[in-house]
């Protein structure tokens, strides 16, 4: 096929990708004369994700405002279009960037603008972050010998989680961690606990020690009253087969915890 000039100009200025045409970009063309086609709004939002980009890669996301992190995360879902507006729409719509990622996969995808693809990116960052959490502080040297230690640990399991979660922490006699388990998920009094099943786990790992762990999306780390009966029947229980539970840890906002074990008010029930 002959081409003019002309046509060779832009075919040589262009890529196609899955049928649509992308203009690259002028550190990828050298020494190319500027043509009319670098007015058309595409190159300008191409030459705004390229700053925004190399404003994040040179100074991180410190200065940068919430709608403007959230519109440089949308980039990777959202390839060929204008994205602020929609990032001001989601943080609008949820009420702050850190409630967008916390958001329902479904409701996400009943923003205008928000396709699956996009829904399921969006709940992949606070998924990922909580496993790179998690991971940091499981390495196998570490020595879990105090609430402190678990709690670390566990900020990481429930990043960005918004429900209350109970797990066992199953830990040999050099206090290393052995398994981290999900035992519900629930208000602690409406949890359907097996206390069969957690003997069953504990066994499997042969624990020397378990640690009881819950959260309070409340953020408030005081135990409740449930909080109390609960710990005590099933310190009770598991007494009976010959598993001891150390302790039993509530973890707040941030880097707050209880550890009911240390409590003057609390502690007889592991004795």
């Amino acid at each position: 096929m002959n081409m003019t000039d002309g046509n060779k100009t832009n075919a040589e200025n262009e890529i196609y990708v899955e049928g649509n045409v992308i203009a690259l970009t002028d550190s990828n063309v050298k020494d190319k004369p500027s043509n009319k086609s670098s007015n058309k709004p595409g190159n300008v939002h191409a030459g705004h994700r390229q700053r925004l980009r190399k404003r994040f890669v040179e100074n991180g996301l410190d200065s940068f405002e919430d709608h403007n992190a959230l519109e440089l995360f949308l980039f990777y879902a959202i390839p060929n279009r204008d994205v602020n507006g929609l990032a001001h729409t989601l943080i609008n719509e949820f009420g702050s960037l850190s409630a967008v990622f916390d958001a329902r996969y479904e409701d996400l995808c009943k923003v205008k603008g928000i396709s699956e693809y996009s829904a399921a990116l969006i709940k992949l960052m606070p998924a990922m972050a909580r496993r790179y959490e998690q991971n940091k502080t499981s390495a196998d040297d570490v020595i879990y010998d105090s609430p402190e230690k678990i709690a670390e640990y566990m900020s990481g399991v429930y990043f960005g989680v918004n429900r209350e979660e109970l797990y066992i922490i199953c830990l040999d006699s050099a206090c290393r961690l052995l398994k981290c388990i999900k035992i519900g998920t629930g208000e602690i009094d409406k949890v359907s606990v097996s206390y069969r099943n957690i003997a069953e786990q504990v066994f499997s790992t042969n624990a020397a020690n378990v640690i009881v762990v819950h959260n309070h999306v409340s953020g408030i780390v005081a135990p409740s009253s449930q909080d109390i009966i609960f710990t005590s029947n099933l310190v009770s229980a598991m007494k009976g087969v010959g598993i001891r539970i150390s302790d039993h840890i509530i973890i707040g906002s941030g880097k707050d915890y209880f550890s009911m074990r240390q409590s003057s008010k609390w502690g007889n029930i592991f004795k």
